[in-house]
């Protein structure tokens, strides 16, 4: 099945044609790890996951190499770090906080159901990587160090601005940037700058004497070479292969927000240094989020973390279950803004748990159909793959029984695996955390029937109810009413 992704760098959708099919690669920009993670920042999170996913079904999860890595050396990490532990010393400080933040950030995207990467460099972990790239690119003519910086000669570089569609004159024109004394040119950037009392520092590169620490830019141009070519057991596949532009790797992702100045520079950064046409094939962008129609922000008051949501404190104080999160994340193609609001997740949660309802008991196994398939190839539709969802479940329970339901269901149960949406044990936990009250009229109307069916002496009738409840998850509890002498039937989740 031919895969068909949007370009950002070309801006067209074309057909995925991989480097080498049985090594495909993407790198995808990470948090920087000072705060908790916001709902925006999730929506990168599980698109480029949705991708990996497709990746490894079309190629095989053998074949597929995934980096996102983890900005961990930051100016807002070292003002942050200061503000909360103003007690510690500046650099044990930054540690401890990247350390707590990195772990919360695992936590909270795993509830999110998504897979781990192959590679997750962290940036301090690649410094000497970086100090490399900085020599290289000044040894070729594209870098130069004033003022104990190193800085990135844009005008050297003559299709700078590709990726945003700009100009180096357009940019110039409008530039909004710090233009220092020590800058040939306006748009030039840091590549690493010199290091202050109780900030991060290392050995500097270049024969500067003073210790300092790498720029935004140059940390994702190290780690992806890294990840996606240095790596050994890589490298040798990929040699083998006889690439010709071996430091040219598949996709790279990130947010609308990070085409300029992040990815256009990481561009410059790479090809300059390694002599090729492009750094990525690929250059993939999710869409903006706002929360309620508005913006979303501290000041405004709908600033919304993964955890509140999680953690019953956003949104009328309900707790959501992380593949309902999820769910309501995909119901809005990947390139479109999305609004997250509280509709969203109503809709998602009634949805996730009814198809997950339908697929406890069913075996692993399974194809998703032709026609799932080909709307995810079609550059991660997944509205239109969701619709197939639906289709799919009202099949199953249209059917009820028999081969057809299992073929609905096998199908189903398959789709829902392959967009991370398949709860991963019987579907009891994942009622037990927040479908008690999306369940509930619909467990007590079944009550009621199995009741009525007791009171008529059907109890072939009664039996199937309870069973169909006892498939739910639901567990009930009969006892006589002293007074009345009825029976009187409560229920609870099973955990």
């Amino acid at each position: 099945m031919a895969l068909k992704l949007y370009n950002t760098l070309t801006r067209r959708k074309e057909a995925f044609e991989p480097i080498d099919p049985r090594n495909v690669r993407m790198y995808v920009c990470g948090p920087t790890v000072y705060d908790l993670a916001h709902i925006g920042n999730a929506r990168p999170i599980i698109v480029f996951d949705v991708l990996y996913r497709l990746l490894r079904h079309l190629y095989g999860p053998d074949h597929v190499t995934y980096a996102r890595n983890i900005t961990d050396v930051d100016d807002k990490i070292n003002a942050r770090a200061i503000e909360r532990f103003p007690e510690m010393e500046p650099v044990a400080a930054i540690r401890r906080l990247t350390e707590e933040t990195t772990a919360q950030f695992h936590k909270d995207i795993a509830a999110l159901g998504v897979l781990p990467p192959t590679y997750e460099p962290r940036a301090t972990e690649h410094i000497e990587d970086m100090k490399r790239l900085c020599e290289l690119l000044v040894a070729k003519g594209h870098a130069y160090v004033a003022a104990e910086h190193v800085l990135f000669d844009a005008g050297s570089m003559p299709d700078y601005g590709r990726l945003a569609n700009r100009s180096l004159e357009e940019m110039e024109a409008g530039a909004r940037v710090d233009v220092a004394p020590y800058k040939k040119g306006p748009m030039d950037f840091v590549l690493w700058k010199p290091s202050t009392s109780g900030q991060p520092a290392w050995p500097s590169p270049c024969g500067i004497k003073t210790p300092g620490r790498p720029g935004w830019h140059i940390e994702c141009s190290a780690m992806a070479d890294r990840c996606l070519w240095e790596e050994p057991r890589l490298k040798g596949l990929l040699s083998q292969a006889g690439l010709k532009h071996p430091h040219v790797f598949d996709i790279h992702g990130g947010g609308i927000d990070l085409v300029f100045p992040h990815h256009e520079n990481e561009i410059a950064q790479s090809r300059c240094a390694h002599d090729t046409p492009v750094m990525a094939n690929v250059w993939m962008h999710n869409g903006f989020l706002q929360v309620e129609g508005e913006k979303m922000s501290k000041s405004l008051g709908n600033f919304v973390t993964i955890r509140d949501l999680l953690e019953s404190k956003a949104f009328g104080s309900q707790r959501w279950h992380g593949l309902t999160l999820r769910l309501a994340m995909l119901m809005t193609h990947y390139r479109q803004p999305i609004d997250w609001t509280v509709e969203r997740l109503l809709q998602a949660r009634s949805n996730i748990h009814d198809w997950n309802l339908l697929c406890v008991g069913t075996p692993a196994g399974g194809e998703p159909p032709a026609s799932f398939l080909a709307h995810l190839a079609d550059d991660l539709n997944t509205p239109a793959a969701i619709g197939e969802l639906h289709q799919m479940a009202r099949a199953a329970s249209r059917a009820k029984s028999g081969p057809d339901w299992q073929t609905a269901v096998l199908e189903l149960r398959r789709s829902l695996a392959l967009l991370g949406l398949l709860h991963d044990g019987n579907a009891i936990d994942l009622l037990a955390q927040d479908i008690d009250r999306a369940l509930e009229p619909k467990v007590e109307a079944l009550i009621a029937a199995r009741n009525e069916a007791r009171k008529r002496k059907d109890f072939k009738e009664a039996d199937r109810i309870r069973d169909e409840l006892a498939a739910m998850g639901i567990q009930l509890k009969d006892s006589r009413n002293k007074d009345t002498g009825e029976i009187e039937t409560t229920w609870e989740v099973k955990r």
